[in-house]
């Protein structure tokens, strides 16, 4: 599974990244998705790389994100409870383990949008490559250290 996180800002961005973006329901600075990987993703991952960063997420750092900023419709957090309650899983870390092998989060009724704080530090450069010394584009394993400054 791949995470992926908006950097920049709405101002100024062309239409049809606009509505990749969109589609990708990134809306907003410092939103966090949780995707899989196939080639239609990937092309719009490609098409929006100016204005986001993206890379590969382990269960650890999933299981931290569902736990720490996972909500449910209505703002309520997700609790191992409600997961026992309401859904098959049993705890947070059955749900992240059934993520990252094909399942959704819509499908055990969390919201598939996390609303992440700005990292701590801030952002290297929002207009540069992460190759390139920046914070935009692939990045690998290395999202993981970028979602836990900002959790």
């Amino acid at each position: 599974m791949i995470a992926a996180i908006r950097v920049r800002g709405r101002t100024g961005v062309k239409g049809d990244i606009t509505d990749t973006m969109k589609m990708l329901r990134l809306n907003r600075i410092n939103h966090a998705v949780i995707i899989e990987e196939n080639p239609s993703y990937q092309g719009m991952l490609q098409k929006a790389k100016d204005y986001i960063t993206w890379g590969e997420i382990n269960k650890e750092t999933l299981v931290k994100m569902i736990s720490k900023r996972g909500t449910l419709p209505g703002g309520s957090k997700v609790t191992d409870e409600y997961l026992k309650e309401k859904t098959s899983y049993q705890s947070i870390e059955d749900l992240s383990q059934a993520v990252l092998e094909g399942a959704s989060l819509e499908e055990s009724g969390i919201k598939p949008v996390f609303r992440l704080h700005p990292p701590r530090k801030g952002f290297k450069n929002i207009k540069k490559a992460y190759n390139e010394d920046g914070s935009l584009g692939y990045r690998g394993e290395s999202i993981e250290g970028l979602i836990n400054k900002m959790l």
